[in-house]
């Protein structure tokens, strides 16, 4: 890369945003959110947030709140900045975010064929409790859902 390191930034995720996410979102699921599902959690108040690097979209999250504990909805890089650390990044992210609107818990389904994120929540100490079958659409079929949770105090 030339020139100096652009770092990336934590943004709220606004209405203006959405468009672009759903296209990222598009982009790395067979299955993906549609732009009413963000839209949706935004009007719902859930944690959303954007990752961006010089103005570029290059990730973001969505967690629901429920009581003392928090939901990750969804998290998404950008294929082009995987390997990077950002999805680290947005997890920790994630996570402290809920851990300071007080909750306790986090929980999250993933697919057992998504390996990228399985690692991902395994380094960050979640574990798993439980599967929910036929949880997802599948090419043909479902796929089942592994379901993490982890303490966040």
């Amino acid at each position: 890369m030339n020139g100096p390191r652009i770092d990336a930034e934590f943004l709220p995720m606004s209405e203006r945003d959405v468009d672009e996410v759903a296209a990222l979102e598009a982009g790395l699921q067979a299955f993906p959110w549609t732009r009413g599902h963000f839209s949706d959690s935004l009007g719902a108040g859930y944690s959303a947030w954007v990752l961006r690097r010089g103005g570029e979209l290059i990730g973001f999250s969505v967690v629901m709140p429920v009581l003392d504990e928090a939901h990750l909805l969804n998290i998404g890089v950008a294929a082009r900045c995987h390997g990077q650390g950002y999805g680290a990044r947005l997890l920790r992210h994630a996570m402290e975010c809920a851990r300071l609107n007080g909750a306790v818990k986090m929980f999250l389904e993933v697919r057992p064929s998504n390996d990228r994120a399985v690692y991902l929540y395994r380094h960050f100490g979640f574990s798993q409790i439980g599967v929910r079958k036929a949880y997802y659409p599948a090419a043909v079929g479902r796929e089942d859902a592994l379901v993490f949770d982890k303490d966040l105090v």
